[in-house]
């Protein structure tokens, strides 16, 4: 938004919950080296989406895992995400074994 001349950037308030989200993504990307993520659309409605997911990252000691599965999300009225249901299936794998590189 433009004002007198000066250029200044409006932001809405940050939800209370948003230093939660902070706190929960920072120690998954600290557990998660070198994460890559693959998302397919099932499908989608006004406010739902289905998707199906694989992810790759490796922990500290070097140990590579596989997660994949479903994922559910609902938005509300204001586009947050109101509802997510997901199934997700983890296993090890060796670093030959990734199929989704960088």
């Amino acid at each position: 938004m433009q004002q007198g001349g000066e250029n200044r950037e409006v932001r809405a308030p940050v939800p209370p919950f948003d230093k939660e989200i902070v706190a929960f993504l920072k120690r998954k990307w600290e557990r998660e080296l070198d994460y890559r993520l693959e998302k397919s659309l099932w499908c989608f409605t006004e406010n739902r989406i289905a998707v199906r997911f694989e992810y790759e990252s490796r922990d500290e000691d070097g140990q590579w895992w596989r997660s994949h599965g479903n994922e559910l999300w609902e938005f509300d009225e204001e586009g947050y995400m109101r509802r997510r249901d997901a199934s997700i299936n983890d296993y090890r794998i060796e670093e030959s074994e990734r199929r989704i590189q960088a």
